[in-house]
């Protein structure tokens, strides 16, 4: 199950000394990726947030006012600056500054809150080389990335929308999760009081949406309390993506206000949010826990169409067309290989469906379907159901059989 094999084996991504800690994408991982993020979006837009894009270089007056200058500069690629002789510019290793900085471009009303941005734009982060280790650790991603401007009033059904957000995504891809309660680290900013009313507020959350949680105190972020959600794989190994966090202290760094209800100015407070974490840790995460096998609307190839002799090609080239034009994924092996051989191969690309044409099933109009895992065994159906049945399983987003 290593994501690192199957990503070689089945042509998803690959690594260069020249590039260390960043992925190549083939066209067939880049499917993946495509759609993971594209299923992304459109549930967001359904829930109220606003896509955005930032730049990706910014010099040190940003990171100096989040802090990041002082703290994490290690960990930042940092780029020289021509007219000063100094590397005061810095690629972004996170999104929130720059967020921040888009919330206060203009002025702000409470009956607009909550304003939320989401984005899924491209960070780095100098990770020490013995720290890199395939997908899983890094220096170029993506992040599923989102923050919320919000009332404190809002913060309770705000973080019930994402509890419920988590939920769909976690199930649809059968990951089981639990949740964790993180409370004020040792080394942190704010105020005792600051962060006794942030606790309470985030606990009363979980216990109004009624979730189990398990308390991990001490672990929160240096600048809120937190919710962790960690995922069950299909081995049973554990990994945190999801995160929930408060931050009482961006707001007062950044000077962010809004115009409330008695016309004056207050502070907002952030929800951090992510749901996959990075697309590059996810999508290792999810090639070991479906071993490779990946349901019908995330499989890079849908359907290997195969023809049993040269005489029936033009039939299989227009099944091809035909479930193109239905928006599936299809490729026709045309090499000349043996049956079996191109058989076997369908299989250890776990392809979802082999679709065979024969004579018979070209004068008939007709197909011979072969689903992933079932061996030998063939169901003959026409085009149209075939197609029914793909497009059907496409918008269940059902999980593959196992077994």
């Amino acid at each position: 199950r290593d994501h690192r094999k199957l990503g070689r084996d089945l042509d998803l991504f690959w690594f260069h000394p020249s590039a260390p800690g960043a992925a190549f994408w083939s066209d067939r991982g880049t499917t993946i990726f495509r759609l993971l993020g594209d299923w992304m979006l459109e549930t967001l837009a359904k829930n109220g947030y606003q896509q955005v894009k930032t730049p990706l270089l910014y010099n040190k007056s940003l990171w100096q006012v989040s802090g990041h200058w002082g703290k994490y500069r290690e960990n930042m690629f940092l780029v020289l600056d021509n007219e000063t002789g100094e590397h005061d510019f810095s690629l972004k290793p996170m999104n929130c500054p720059s967020h921040h900085l888009m919330f206060a471009s203009r002025r702000r009303s409470y009956r607009e809150l909550p304003v939320r941005y989401a984005t899924q734009d491209v960070l780095h982060r100098n990770e020490v080389s013995g720290a890199l280790s395939g997908l899983t650790r890094v220096r170029q991603f993506q992040q599923d990335d989102a923050h919320i401007y919000l009332m404190e009033s809002q913060i309770v059904d705000e973080v019930r929308r994402l509890v419920a957000m988590i939920d769909y995504f976690y199930n649809a891809l059968g990951l089981r999760y639990h949740a964790k309660f993180a409370t004020r680290p040792e080394q942190r900013v704010g105020t005792d009081e600051l962060w006794d009313r942030a606790e309470a507020i985030l606990r009363d959350a979980l216990e109004a949406i009624g979730m189990d949680y398990e308390l991990k105190e001490g672990d929160g972020a240096f600048y809120g309390p937190k919710i962790d959600f960690d995922v069950e794989d299909a081995i049973g190994r554990s990994w945190q993506l999801g995160t929930i966090q408060l931050d009482y202290q961006n707001p007062e760094l950044f000077d962010l206000t809004y115009v409330g209800e008695d016309n004056t100015e207050h502070r907002p407070v952030i929800i951090h949010r992510a749901i996959f974490g990075s697309f590059e840790r996810f999508i290792a995460i999810l090639t070991e826990h479906f071993a490779g096998s990946f349901p019908l609307w995330l499989a890079p190839e849908q359907v290997r169409v195969i023809a049993i002799t040269d005489e029936v090609m033009d039939s299989a080239r227009s099944l091809v067309a035909e479930l193109a034009d239905a928006g599936l994924r299809a490729h026709l092996d045309e090499r000349a290989e043996t049956l079996n051989y191109k058989i076997r191969d369908a299989e250890t690309m776990k392809v979802p469906y082999m679709a065979v044409i024969g004579a018979r099933e070209a004068s008939s109009g007709t197909v011979a379907v072969r689903a992933r895992g079932a061996g030998k065994k063939q169901e003959v159906m026409s085009r149209a159901e075939f197609i029914g049945r793909l497009k059907g399983e496409v918008a269940s987003k059902a999980l593959p059989v196992q077994g």
